[in-house]
């Protein structure tokens, strides 16, 4: 029985909980499957407050009521005083209310590992940003990590980095050995894919009230997303020409010191042309990919980065950040700009947006690139990793 922590999906973590739902999907669905196999199990924490979707609900599932930083807290003591959590899984199953048999390997999906003494485990390290961007982070969670992260890393059987870039993170500042790591990019769901239909559209842009032309910036709204960045950048185009865009539409949910963004927009004189949506369903980011002028993401730091793959499968054009993983996840498929160069992202914007032909070749290349990563691919990848932990056969 394979355990897989699913907390970030149930909890509608961003970037972390796509990655727990299409994984756990991936693994216990396979394209062809007619039911989930058993072999999986759900685990997550704060049942209390989780909003496990269809997908989760039919898994087997394990969960604890204790609360996001009881849990942490748990989980480092349990490190710090080398006490093994194996009985976390000696109960009944959450859901069914069966005895479950003795788990044989758990995955870790968030940045939380258990202590466990006879049990292998997988930690996926998604990035080091409490590290190179420690005012980014609140000091308890900065703490929490600190002290936490290099115990995980050390006692973790294996660990998945999301991107090259974090694989050389993790030696640089932990000195993981590099046998230990292993690079397994995520995917892009096939629901990603241009909308032609133009009622589709049509209902789209009227339900958000979207301009004809508009910039799109996706994700969560906290410093490292470098949205003022973009503001800035914005202004000045305006005042340059403004009809290259009537505005920018930013689709994310708050995150921590979102405050200083939302200034940004009343301190540049950008109120009523920069909009945020902070509930948008997957089916309409699709048509907003499909509808955006050009697609913005100019983030100091991503250990792998949805949002510009998502918009690649759209065929929207993309402007980018270059920093960190980026140029892995986009390729030649979008441009690349120093994240906080104001001079460059207006350049290079006004290129896009005052060019369709380019508009339309960076269109094409964008599902091209984003055909390399798939949850299926993720998937065959992870499993391997499990089998070399469980030595079994390929």
């Amino acid at each position: 029985m394979i355990v897989v922590d699913v907390s970030p999906a149930v909890h509608r973590k961003a970037g972390l909980g796509r990655y727990a739902q299409e994984l756990i999907a991936a693994l216990a669905l396979p394209p062809g499957a007619k039911r989930p196999s058993d072999e999986y199990v759900a685990f997550y924490h704060d049942a209390r407050n989780a909003a496990p979707g269809k997908l989760i609900q039919s898994l087997t599932c394990l969960a604890t009521m204790q609360g996001p930083y009881a849990w942490r807290l748990r989980a480092l003591l349990a490190h710090l005083l080398n006490l093994p959590q194996d009985s976390l899984f000696t109960q009944v199953a959450a859901n069914t209310r069966e005895r479950l048999p003795a788990p044989t390997l758990f995955h870790a999906t968030e940045h939380l590992l258990p202590r466990f003494k006879r049990i292998k485990t997988v930690f996926t390290l998604h990035d080091l940003i409490f590290k190179f961007f420690p005012s980014y982070h609140l000091p308890r969670n900065r703490l929490f990590l600190t002290l936490a992260m290099p115990l995980f890393l050390k006692r973790a059987d294996a660990i998945i980095c999301v991107s090259e870039h974090t694989k050389r993170d993790a030696i640089k500042v932990y000195g993981v050995p590099e046998e230990k790591l292993r690079v397994i990019y995520q995917g892009v769901h096939p629901r990603f894919r241009r909308v032609t239909d133009a009622k589709a559209l049509q209902a789209a842009k009227d339900r958000y009230r979207l301009a004809d032309r508009f910039i799109l910036a996706v994700g969560t709204i906290e410093p490292r997303k470098n949205l003022v960045t973009l503001f800035e950048a914005f202004k000045a185009l305006r005042e340059q020409d403004d009809g290259l865009a009537q505005e920018v539409i930013v689709v994310g949910r708050q995150g921590w010191l979102h405050e200083a963004t939302y200034r940004a927009v009343h301190e540049l004189g950008l109120t009523g042309r920069v909009r945020f949506l902070s509930a948008v369903e997957d089916d309409d980011l699709v048509a907003m990919y499909s509808l955006a002028t050009v697609m913005a993401f100019p983030s100091v730091y991503e250990g792998f980065g949805f949002p510009p793959l998502e918009a690649l499968a759209c065929g929207a054009p993309v402007v980018s950040s270059n920093a960190a993983s980026l140029p892995e996840v986009c390729g030649d498929a979008a441009l690349l700009i120093p994240p906080l160069d104001v001079a460059e992202w207006v350049r290079a914007l006004r290129r896009v947006l005052g060019d369709e032909a380019l508009r339309r070749e960076l269109g094409a290349r964008g599902p091209r690139q984003a055909a390399k990563f798939t949850w299926a691919a993720t998937a065959q990848a992870t499993q391997a990793v499990y089998r070399s932990l469980l030595r079994r056969p390929e």
